[in-house]
């Protein structure tokens, strides 16, 4: 047994548990080839952080990169210093449900990594179904190693910054190892934790407002499935947000008009309905944007938060949050943490199967706001696949919300840059190379351009908007020929209720990866 810190003594509250103590390279012997591995963590924090360094540095130093290869399932993404190093080993072999990193990207696009996205809602259910681990002859995962913040006197687990999967992932372990984070503070109180149950036990979610709990503060578990507790010193690693640009204060303040025009007409109550936003720098900006509007006593029912839900929390106008996550920058996790008293009852962390549970999105009547890989005229969307084949990060939980939310908003840039052209790649594109979200789901694009309100249009309207308002100039004559081209043709042909010429539906996309950019001279 490894010595226990002062530290280690306060946040473990159950003394038998100190028994099990370890360093983390004194883990190493429970771990083997083609074990099926399960981690906290989501966005990038909560995971653990000592044991997966520790099989890195094992797999580096004896030379077993390719032969010491994981099945990793975890809720989302995880930190660059542990997932994307251990794709950058050849440690990786299946992967499931959504990541992030430069070297886990290239080894799911040069086959090495088999990777298999889920709507973020769905994978701990699939997981308690047994779909990930139906070849194994327990239907289990041989180790889970979950990121703890503190474990009480009856051996429950609280986490810290996130939630995620670790409810289930625990549920479908045969073992488990809890690393104690001693560095950062314990997050005690601000979870609101549910485990799975499997149909036909299964009860509805009474979450009736965003503040609403159903759960306990912490996880349960087996305490026989626990053979290690470590104690962990190191932060997440979350780096700086990206900040706004041009491109995206303008799509926030079309989005910011569009939702005054909604209170005005009605349809939105003052006070808006309950906030969905993803991550990046669009995201920022639109919540940057709503921090200096005027509207008050706002609610988020979302998956992650990011640093400028502080700036709209301390505007006063952001009344609670609810999410899965905080992905805060270091700067933001010490503002967090030295203002702890005035956030702690103004927000809430569950599972991820209860903060995108669809059945509560469509009762809250949520607004959603996201951002794809590119949009079609007809107002299909793609999240996921670059040319319709080269995975970017995965579907996440962004149809979760656009499927199920009152108003469904996907924001983009109209143009990004190729390699070279500074307009190469056209975001509003003829037929989406692959689509995650469709026609039936979306109720408004916006670039910065302007903002399509799709509501209720048929196809060929849907088409005329979306250029007129979402195109770039450098493509909006080039996209309103196609379409002017597909309604004649497939008119003519007696097919035209959603004009497409299959022969030329993906010319930009060739040429893009033939010449570079996405500009033709005819079609």
């Amino acid at each position: 047994m490894a010595s226990v810190s002062a530290a280690l003594k306060s946040r473990v509250r159950r003394p038998q548990l100190l028994n099990k103590v370890m360093k983390a390279e004194e883990t190493l012997p429970f771990f083997e080839n083609g074990q099926y591995l399960g981690w906290s963590g989501f966005t990038g924090v909560g995971y653990p952080k000592m044991i997966p360094t520790a099989l890195a540095d094992h797999v580096e130093s004896n030379n077993l990169q390719g032969k010491m290869k994981f099945n990793l399932f975890v809720g989302a993404s995880t930190g660059a210093e542990t997932e994307d190093r251990w794709a950058g080993l050849d440690m990786i072999d299946r992967r499931s449900p959504h990541q992030v990193g430069r070297n886990i990207k290239k080894g799911i696009n040069e086959g090495r990594i088999r990777f298999a996205d889920k709507h973020l809602s769905m994978f701990p259910q699939d997981l308690m179904y047994g779909y990930y681990t139906k070849d194994k002859a327990n239907g289990k995962l041989d180790v889970v190693i979950v990121e703890a913040t503190a474990i009480t006197e009856a051996g429950e687990i609280v986490p810290g910054a996130s939630v995620g999967a670790t409810p289930e992932l625990i549920q479908m372990a045969d073992k488990v190892i809890i690393e104690v984070n001693t560095r950062i503070p314990s997050f005690e109180g601000l979870h609101d934790i549910t485990m799975g149950v499997n149909p036909p036990h299964r009860k509805p979610y009474l979450v009736m407002n965003t503040q609403d709990r159903i759960g306990s503060t912490s996880i349960p578990i087996d305490q026989e499935k626990i053979i290690a507790i470590v104690e962990s010193d190191r932060p997440d690693n979350t780096g700086p947000n990206s900040p706004a640009d041009a491109n995206s204060e303008a799509i926030a303040n079309h989005l910011i008009e569009f939702l005054s025009h909604e209170v005005k007409q009605g349809r939105l109550p003052e006070n808006l309905l309950p906030l969905q936003s993803g991550i990046g720098n669009i995201a920022n900006a639109v919540i940057g944007g709503l921090a200096k509007s005027p509207f008050k006593d706002v609610t988020v029912f979302t998956e992650v938060l990011q640093d400028t839900f502080l700036e709209f929390f301390d505007s006063d106008k952001l009344a609670f949050a609810s999410a899965t996550s905080i992905r805060f920058s270091p700067d933001g996790f010490d503002h967090f943490y030295k203002n702890w008293e005035k956030y702690k009852d103004r927000l809430l962390l569950r599972t991820q199967q209860v903060s995108n549970a669809p059945e509560i999105i469509r009762r809250l009547g949520c607004i959603a706001m996201n951002t794809p890989v590119e949009v079609d005229m007809y107002a299909h969307a793609n999240s996921t696949l670059v040319c319709g084949s080269g995975m970017l990060n995965g579907l996440g939980g962004s149809a979760d919300f656009l499927r199920n939310s009152k108003l469904s908003i996907m924001h983009t840039p109209s143009a990004r840059a190729s390699k070279k052209d500074p307009t190469g790649v056209s975001c509003i594109v003829p037929m989406a190379t692959h689509v995650d979200q469709t026609e039936h789901d979306l109720d408004v694009i916006v670039t910065e351009q302007g903002l399509a309100d799709v509501r209720g249009l048929c196809p060929r309207d849907r088409a005329q908007v979306i250029i007129d308002n979402c195109a770039h100039p450098d493509y909006k004559p080039m996209l309103q020929d196609y379409f002017d081209f597909a309604t004649k043709k497939c008119l003519a042909a007696g097919r035209g209720h959603e004009p497409h010429m299959l022969d030329k539906a993906f010319k930009m996309h060739t040429n893009l990866l033939e010449n570079g950019t996405m500009k033709i001279d005819s079609w």
